[in-house]
């Protein structure tokens, strides 16, 4: 296993961290199996385990706390608010309000006096920045959080936080996560180079794209993994996206074969060679899929390697624009673009 500074913190942390959202519902995942999936991540050299109170409702953040016991000073642990948490409006976004709840119910439920990395699982254009940075810079003093981060920010919001926290004097955040793979290159061309400016850690989701790098997904194959099962649109062969992703899959099989690496040592070593990535988030739903994410821990591509990724899905270009979740709401509502 490799490790980085996570931004300028100091904190080191593994280049393969273990995201949770498959622990609970979404990955149907029992309590054994979750101890399993951490126990034997923890055990191979990971230190950051990332979570969210919208997992599951809460359960993932349950389940994971139970399968922390005895091992919370091993690791550094994460989680996010931000997304709705039931039917009453005020229950999501980055109100202060909201925030010191959420905070207080993630805490509840991992069985824990702090987190060391707590996260705004995405932005929100109701609240101003100074509101949300000044909750969580109170929280930071408060003791409940060491360090407060973003999740699929827009590169102007993460500048306009910046701008922010140094004008009013407050806490900054310290790292983003954003999606990243080898099918979606869109953030190399503004927020990574925002990232480097502003000295971010940046923890990307989804590198093997949804699974479409993870092997199971092949021309002459069905296909029927866990994902395409509840997300049939992203895996629909009739989508010109999903044609346009199948046919460099098998292009970048090629790669990989004539590398000697599966497509998942391929896909992970891909996005932690670019220099503004500190890791990438695996999210294994058993542990076959976690030994098998395991083994790229210390993949290093070469240059002609990255040059024929290269060649397959050109720099900064998204394959899938419209799953990015970072759309500017102005997009997707007509009311606000609308005079």
């Amino acid at each position: 296993m490799q490790y980085r500074t996570l931004g300028r913190t100091g904190v080191q942390v593994s280049t393969l961290a273990l995201g949770t959202m498959n622990i609970g519902p979404i990955g149907g995942t029992t309590q054994a199996e979750a101890d399993a999936l951490v126990g034997a991540a923890l055990d191979a050299g990971v230190n950051l385990v990332d979570t969210a109170d919208v997992y599951g409702n809460g359960l993932s953040e349950e389940m994971v706390g139970r399968a922390l016991a005895g091992r919370r000073d091993d690791v550094v642990l994460a989680t996010k608010a931000a997304l709705p948490m039931g039917e009453d409006r005020n229950r999501r976004g980055g109100s202060r309000r909201w925030l010191v709840t959420a905070l207080e119910d993630s805490l509840r439920r991992l069985g824990v006096d702090h987190v060391d990395l707590f996260q705004i699982h995405r932005w929100d254009p109701t609240t101003d920045d100074e509101e949300t940075l000044s909750a969580l810079t109170d929280l930071r003093h408060a003791g409940k959080i060491r360090y407060f981060g973003t999740s699929t920010y827009p590169a102007h919001r993460l500048v306009e936080a910046q701008w922010t926290a140094r004008e009013y004097h407050l806490g900054r955040y310290v790292t983003e996560q954003p999606s990243y793979s080898i099918l979606q290159r869109g953030i190399e061309a503004h927020v990574l180079p925002v990232t480097q400016r502003y000295g971010l850690g940046v923890l990307v989701w989804s590198p093997l794209a949804s699974g479409w790098l993870s092997g199971a997904i092949r021309a002459d194959r069905e296909i029927a993994t866990h994902r395409s099962t509840f997300m049939p649109q992203r895996f629909d062969a009739a989508v010109p996206a999903n044609r346009a992703r199948m046919d460099a899959v098998e292009r970048l099989a090629t790669v990989a074969d004539e590398a000697g690496l599966t497509l998942i040592q391929l896909a992970l070593g891909f996005v932690t060679a670019h220099p503004a990535v500190t890791g990438a988030l695996i999210g294994p739903r058993t542990t076959e899929h976690l030994h098998a994410q395991l083994a790229a821990a210390d993949t290093v591509l070469t240059p002609d390697v990255l040059d024929a990724i290269d060649a397959i899905v050109a720099p900064g270009v998204d394959l899938a624009p419209h799953e990015k979740n970072d759309t500017p709401p102005a997009l997707l509502d007509p009311a606000l673009r609308r005079r």
